[in-house]
């Protein structure tokens, strides 16, 4: 019976320390933005280095 009792003393010390850091991280900033880095990647990072590319590419041919 006290091997009982020590385990759920155990998970809900592991359940609060889970609590504190997401409250941790959510204090800190971590979820504010949601949108941006799920579509960062269809953005061009540098759009005149782009074109810059395209002017050396056609100049060589």
């Amino acid at each position: 019976m006290s091997a009982l009792f020590l385990l759920i003393f155990i998970s809900i010390a592991v359940a609060a320390g889970f609590l504190a850091a997401f409250l941790w991280s959510v204090k800190k900033g971590q979820y504010d933005d949601d949108y941006t880095p799920a579509v960062r990647m269809l953005f061009d990072d540098r759009p005149e280095n782009n074109k810059t590319e395209i002017k050396k590419t056609n100049q060589s041919n």
